[in-house]
């Protein structure tokens, strides 16, 4: 994530991503505090947004940083993944990982999530259409449910109409990992891309988990803004 793809048009994914959500071009400016004039100049392409920039935006419109960066793969009816041969994604405190879910026809997505300790999928929750199913593999990782919390340990595993506002956090101070499975979403959304973390609890404001005082989120870029 540290360079922008040449083929992702960053100011086109900006523009889909607020009209699928209809928010105004003001309501977005007022909401991550840029103007918006930067704003329109980001979606027509003539700024080039720095990553402060689009974390403010992500924050605002309540999507992971990476919904910037999303490119459509070539689909298909049958989907073969060698273990070695996996589309990767690295973020901020952990590590998505497909598993034939983002090039497969049909409405499901698979993917396999490493977690940092801390790590959560920020402060806002999330909901889409569909069912999503969560297996724990390593760790512990707590999911908060329309406001209910499962913790999940190895072996466990949640089933959820995704309808319902959901988030998780990553309860150790190591990694944890989980099988995550999203089924029936409409064709129109990508759910996977709101599952991956780009924030830790303390700069969540959620606090931090215990075992994890000693922890401090990572320092801030400094990037100028667009």
């Amino acid at each position: 994530m540290e360079n922008e793809p040449s083929s992702v048009n960053v100011g086109e994914r900006l523009r889909v991503l607020r009209g699928e959500r209809g928010v105004s071009m003001r309501a977005l400016a007022r909401e991550s505090g840029l103007s918006a004039n930067a704003l329109s100049m980001i979606e027509r392409g003539l700024t080039s947004p720095s990553v402060s920039t689009l974390s403010k935006l992500a924050n605002a419109l309540g999507v992971p940083i990476t919904a910037f960066f999303r490119e459509e793969p070539v689909r298909s009816r049958i989907v073969f993944s060698k273990a070695g041969d996996r589309n990767e994604l690295t973020f901020m405190r952990g590590r998505w990982e497909g598993l034939g879910g983002e090039r497969f026809e049909g409405r499901v997505d698979a993917f396999l999530i490493t977690l940092e300790g801390g790590a959560t999928s920020g402060p806002h929750g999330m909901l889409h259409t569909g069912h999503e199913l969560i297996y724990c593999l390593q760790g512990k990782i707590e999911y908060e449910v329309d406001g209910e919390r499962f913790l999940l340990e190895p072996g466990d595993s949640l089933l959820f109409a995704a309808r319902l506002m959901h988030r998780w956090r990553n309860l150790e101070s190591g990694q944890s990992k989980g099988i995550v499975v999203i089924s029936g979403y409409d064709e129109s959304e990508t759910p996977s891309s709101f599952h991956v973390a780009s924030v830790s609890a303390e700069e969540a404001g959620e606090g931090i988990p215990d075992g994890l005082e000693g922890m401090s989120a990572p320092a801030a870029g400094g990037e100028e803004e667009a």
